[in-house]
């Protein structure tokens, strides 16, 4: 079964069509439209068999000269199904069909295999707990000199209201730094 349905445009005349007498899959596929001439529009379209089973993302394709163009045909039910896929150029003038059979999706089992060992919980490494974690010492010694820089600066600016608000902070990013010393890389 393939994944793709080739389809020759414009290969032995202007708006020719070659197209293979069937064509089977087991999912959605691409009909890979390939012009061997001048720019055209082909359209495709699924009998009602098909339509049961699967869709054509648009009908309507532009397909620039000398290039290739991919149209998905997507399953959308997973069953089976027989019928024909029409692809038309020049406005009706060229016209074929190609008996598409779409047989059962095929089932895979995607699960991922775990080893056994990996089914039971790690033992943990004994430690003194701290490891990851900052000390509380310069912490504290650092949220000193930002409790003196708070002070100072309301002190300056001789203000209570202003000492109160710089002091509340400083007690802030106090509290801060206390809980990054204490929870470290744990997070």
């Amino acid at each position: 079964m393939s994944d793709a349905l080739t389809v020759h445009v414009n290969r032995e005349a202007l708006h020719s069509l070659s197209v293979p007498d069937d064509f089977e899959a087991s999912d959605s596929f691409d009909v890979v439209l390939v012009n061997h001439g001048e720019s055209t529009h082909v359209h495709l379209h699924l009998d009602d068999a098909l339509s049961e089973q699967a869709a054509v993302d648009a009908p309507n394709h532009h397909v620039e000269g000398d290039s290739e163009r991919r149209v998905r045909v997507t399953r959308t039910g997973d069953g089976t199904a027989r019928g024909n896929l029409k692809l038309v150029t020049a406005y009706g003038a060229t016209t074929r069909y190609v008996d598409v059979r779409l047989t059962e999706p095929v089932t895979t089992d995607d699960g991922v295999e775990v080893g056994e060992e990996l089914t039971k919980p790690q033992p943990r490494t004994e430690g003194n707990g701290n490891a990851g974690k900052l000390p509380l010492g310069p912490l504290l010694a650092a949220s000193g000199v930002a409790v003196g820089l708070a002070v100072g600066a309301a002190a300056v600016f001789e203000s209570a209201v202003a000492a109160v608000v710089v002091i509340a902070l400083a007690l802030v990013a106090l509290g801060v730094l206390v809980l990054i010393g204490r929870h470290g890389a744990d997070g």
